[in-house]
């Protein structure tokens, strides 16, 4: 069957209305993404696509199908470490609160865990502040190759990168401009943060999520590519940081299997906040101002990253404790905060952050 076959059968299916709608198998998703990734598929035609999935509701298979074909397009490499942590958070960002997770890598290489954490500049349906902001606000080069990225990770003096979709998947980045046409959320912000570009020896994901049906999905998926573990956090605006003032929950999964569900409470870890998260300044209310707000949140960073105490402070010691404790490089959530602490308040992870190849 040809592309444009497939895909008006595809559409004569799932877009049948709320109780006609049909579901589609793996390899229907598959070969139709692909035809888009492809420019097979006009743009009219690819939208309906993505929003008649959406609103009809996408299945697992449909969502394995959707995730395989933008693997075969992606420019995935193996790194020689143990374990490599990748932190995917929602690529549309941040548009209330400050991303805390831009500074998890740094921390995280210096306790001993090679990290790489990735994204895009822009995208619907937050438009928000996103880790390429951040980075560009701290002088780094965020158009990284694939090969360079493995040589920051490699580099025992840094230990972390970050990398562009633009360098390991053009193909899905050049559909961000249907995707802002489209507006709304997709099947491709589901899955694109579980492409994971770099790979070693065993490969950790971690990931945020707000809504209860998403864990078992996402573990689902990231066993389906080959990660070895997933931690599954409920996290601000969706991200991999909870919030600083309530219980929340973490599910641990190993090989696609769950292996703990724990609820999270930041008292037990000694932080004691009245607030959830730091909010953006009340001069960027009426509008988001990234050049600022990256500079923003980079003061910030670099003031927890040398041990100066605060809310952004106890978001890496929160969100890095429940990593280490996942991994099980500690056996409780206050011993590994107390890790945490330890290497926050020497400044190391700090030289980390300046770090340049």
């Amino acid at each position: 069957m040809s592309s444009q076959n497939l895909i008006h059968s595809i559409i004569q299916r799932i877009a049948t209305g709320p109780e006609l709608s049909k579901n589609i198998e793996t390899e229907e998703a598959e070969a139709a993404m692909s035809a888009i990734l492809s420019g097979e598929i006009d743009e009219v035609q690819s939208a309906i696509f993505l929003i008649a999935l959406r609103m009809k509701r996408e299945t697992m298979d449909e969502h394995i199908g959707i995730l395989e074909a933008l693997l075969k397009f992606t420019d995935c490499q193996k790194i020689d470490v143990d374990n490599l942590i990748d932190i995917g958070d929602p690529y549309s960002g941040y548009n209330r609160s400050i991303p805390i997770s831009a500074f998890l890598p740094p921390l995280l290489a210096e306790l001993g865990l090679p990290t790489l954490i990735h994204g895009l500049d822009s995208v619907s349906p937050k438009y928000g502040l996103t880790h390429r902001h951040i980075n560009q606000a701290l002088g780094m080069n965020v158009d990284l190759s694939i090969d360079e990225s493995k040589a920051r990770i490699k580099d025992s003096d840094i230990g972390w990168s970050y990398v562009d979709q633009n360098q390991y998947c053009k193909p899905l980045h050049d559909l961000v401009p249907l995707r802002n046409k489209v507006v709304k959320r997709t099947v491709l912000n589901t899955v694109e943060t579980l492409i994971g570009p770099l790979r070693g020896k065993n490969t950790h994901s971690i990931l945020g999520y707000v809504h209860k049906p998403y864990p078992p999905i996402y573990a689902a998926l990231c066993e389906k590519v080959g990660f070895s573990s997933s931690l599954l956090i409920r996290g601000v605006e969706g991200g991999v940081v909870p919030s600083l003032r309530q219980k929340g929950l973490m599910i641990s999964y190993h090989k696609g299997v769950e292996k703990a569900r724990v609820k999270t409470d930041p008292k037990l870890l000694g932080i004691n906040s009245e607030l959830r998260a730091i909010a953006f300044p009340k001069e960027f209310e009426n509008g988001i101002k990234r050049d600022l707000l990256a500079e923003y949140a980079v003061n910030l960073g670099r003031s927890a990253l040398s041990g100066e105490s605060g809310m952004f402070y106890d978001g890496l010691v929160y969100s890095a404790s429940l990593i280490l404790w996942h991994l099980g490089k500690s056996k409780t959530l206050p011993s590994a905060a107390d890790k945490v602490r330890e290497v926050l308040n020497s400044g190391k992870a700090l030289t980390r952050l300046a770090a340049k190849p």
